[in-house]
């Protein structure tokens, strides 16, 4: 069985904190975000809630090899795949994921 994988960027009210990361399945992996399922991660601690950005791939290892990609990247170049996606940093989670 194949799964595919998304990447992901999350921030805080104030987008002034930007996490990068991978999963199966971009739902959940936001709900336990949004509900701090775990306790003294990265994402608790900074309050980041709010996902800004997200590409979907077929495998799970091409997912993790763009997230590595954007990870070394500097922060203008997270805000600009961001901006080209959602240039008002809305919730895309509220917006378009959560209801999938």
């Amino acid at each position: 069985m194949v799964f595919g994988g998304t990447v992901y960027i999350i921030t805080n009210f104030n987008n002034t904190t930007l996490y990068t990361g991978v999963t199966s399945d971009l739902q959940i992996r936001m709900y336990e975000h949004i509900n701090h399922k775990h306790r003294r991660s990265f994402s608790k601690r900074y309050k980041l809630y709010k996902l800004v950005y997200f590409k979907s791939f077929s495998s799970i290892e091409e997912a993790i090899h763009e997230e590595k990609r954007i990870k070394a990247g500097s922060r203008a170049k997270k805000e600009a795949l961001i901006n080209k996606m959602n240039p008002l940093w809305e919730d895309l989670y509220q917006r378009e994921v959560k209801y999938w």
